[in-house]
């Protein structure tokens, strides 16, 4: 970001002061065509300022503009085209990442947090693959947050509370075996899950008796609580397994009974600032351009929303966020948005600082998955089968690789991760493992075999941080300096739009550029080259290590 705006600082300086500095560095982009420079200015813009063409002013800019960075400056079209000083962009770029090491594109730390609402499963209900999307895209946000100088919270707001525990309880006293649950409590409590509504298709009393049993839990039933308790616990300890694996961590894990204490307190805020409606006995909020947000049922019982107002207000007033992402599926839209219009109506600014981050859906066989009907497949199984069919790949290339466990552990559950980060998240991703687990072309142990190989040479070349070089990289080394470069870029546009597959896509970019490179490039031969090869071997390595593990995923040095 530094290059860029001592580029457009010298622009800046022949335009007199037309444009800002900053105005300029959002014009600046880069050309499709490389023939076509390494930097573009659209002059459009400016055309009504100076009341001259944008060819003409494109074409009086490239004889004044000047920079020790440039190398030329061409006009084409309504253009201003820039070509780099390639030695001396090397030396910039590369001098950057050595200096900063994995800090590299780290923007200066604020004292502002971003709250991050991630993962969020059903207690009582396996962990399965629909779940992943939730859990890998909010925590690369969240780290990408901290890349970006803010402090993350990542809040798992367990679903924890509703009328799933009263059919729950029903099936429990029915079809339940303790033993068996507690043997293998998630894959038991599925089970007699599913059966509940399978039965329940055909007899309406089942639904009855679990609105009963839920009610009974609202109003403190011991035996009603004890088995809540029982069917948390067992959840979460599997829940953690899986955190583990994937290697996420949060700081809150307050779901949606922790607000039952707080809901009565917001209603009572509505209420009084005149907000709440009756409508066919049921309390609403109306909104614009959109049907109303429904606050308490006819039968007095609160709703997801009621209880997200209270998150949302419980959350500004403990860590007063500067932004608050909901990582949440793109069917939940319309809810958002009526949680974020009654906190305006309300009259509560930071409203607008609440963000909903939708995505697509976990598919198979192109249909979604279903937790009531039994149609899951458990992310713990894939994770497990990734890691092993890992282990197999290391047994064929590499038997005498150290710490084959650990390695085939970040292999496997980094493809995992990286095939889901790689989509933008509005697209649905169709489940294949055999796509997940392909070790060649646009997947996480690709990129991550780049980064081991690149290892292997700075071992092989005896490389020493105290001894690199930037001096005679030369053409064929380019495009991957020039990828370099951007790093800075795509982690803040990555913040900016909410979106990982940036940086997913832009490791993809950097291993290809590089392993084109190695392709073409005798990088340990002992000529004077030899140790600026090696120093740009490092600088890749050092920003596909960070790239990964914004993404959450680990980078091993041997493979």
């Amino acid at each position: 970001m530094e290059l860029l705006k001592q580029i457009a600082i010298s622009i800046e300086t022949e335009l007199e002061s037309k444009l800002t500095v900053k105005e300029i560095q959002m014009l600046l982009e880069k050309p499709k065509n490389i023939e076509l420079g390494d930097l573009a200015f659209p002059c459009f813009t400016l055309a009504k300022l100076y009341k001259k063409s944008p060819q003409l002013i494109a074409s009086e800019l490239a004889k004044q503009v000047k920079s020790s960075l440039i190398a030329n400056v061409e006009a084409v079209g309504g253009y201003l085209n820039i070509f780099y000083d390639q030695k001396t962009i090397a030396k910039e770029v590369l001098g950057e990442i050595l200096k900063n090491q994995n800090n590299y594109g780290q923007l200066p730390m604020k004292d502002e947090q971003v709250t991050i609402d991630l993962s969020s499963p059903n207690i009582a209900k396996p962990f399965s693959m629909g779940h992943l999307r939730s859990t890998v895209i909010g925590n690369a946000l969240a780290n990408i947050s901290e890349k970006n100088g803010y402090k993350a919270v990542r809040i798992n707001h367990l679903g924890d509370w509703g009328t799933q525990f009263g059919k729950l309880i029903v099936a429990y006293k029915l079809w339940g075996d303790k033993e068996k649950i507690e043997a293998s409590p998630i894959e038991e409590l599925l089970k007699i899950y599913v059966k509940f509504h399978e039965k329940a298709e055909v007899d309406e009393e089942l639904n009855v008796e679990a609105r009963a049993a839920f009610k009974s839990l609202e109003q403190g039933n011991e035996e009603a609580l004890q088995l809540w308790k029982w069917f948390k616990e067992a959840s979460l300890k599997e829940f953690q397994y899986i955190y583990e694996l994937l290697g996420i961590q949060f700081d809150s894990f307050n779901g949606e009974a922790f607000y039952n204490d707080k809901m009565e307190t917001v209603v009572k805020e509505i209420e009084e600032k005149g907000l709440l409606v009756e409508s066919d006995g049921a309390l609403v909020v109306e909104l614009e351009n959109m049907p109303p947000c429904l606050i308490k049922k006819t039968d007095g019982a609160t709703l997801y929303a009621t209880r997200d107002l209270a998150a949302a207000l419980y959350r500004q007033n403990n860590y007063a966020f500067t932004k608050a992402f909901y990582v949440v599926g793109n069917e939940q839209s319309l809810h958002f948005k009526q949680l974020f219009s009654v906190l305006q109506k309300m009259g509560y600014a930071w409203a607008k600082d609440c963000q909903h981050v939708p995505f697509g859906m976990m598919l198979k066989d192109g249909k979604k998955m279903s937790t009531r009907k039994g149609k899951v497949i458990l992310l713990k199984e894939v994770l497990n089968e990734a890691i092993e069919e890992a282990k197999k790949s290391i047994e064929e290339k590499n038997p005498s690789l150290l710490h084959k466990e650990e390695v085939a552990k970040s292999v496997g559950v980094g493809a995992v991760i990286f095939h889901d980060l790689k989509n933008h998240r509005m697209n649905d991703v169709e489940f294949s493992l055999e796509q997940m687990l392909n070790f060649e072309g646009e997947t996480g142990p690709y990129v991550q075999y780049t980064h081991a190989r690149i290892n292997s040479l700075l071992q092989k070349g005896k490389f020493e941080t105290n001894n690199m070089s930037f001096a005679g990289l030369g053409e064929p080394a380019w495009p991957t300096i020039m990828t370099l470069q951007g790093f800075p870029q795509v982690i803040q546009k990555s913040f900016e739009h909410a979106d990982p597959s940036l940086i997913a896509k832009y490791c993809l970019t950097l291993s290809r550029h590089f392993n084109k490179y190695y392709a073409n490039t005798k990088i340990l031969v002992g000529d004077e080259t030899k140790r600026s090869k090696l120093t740009l071997c490092y600088a890749v390595a050092i920003v596909l290590k960070e790239g990964l593990s914004l993404l959450g995923i680990d980078a091993p040095e041997q493979m």
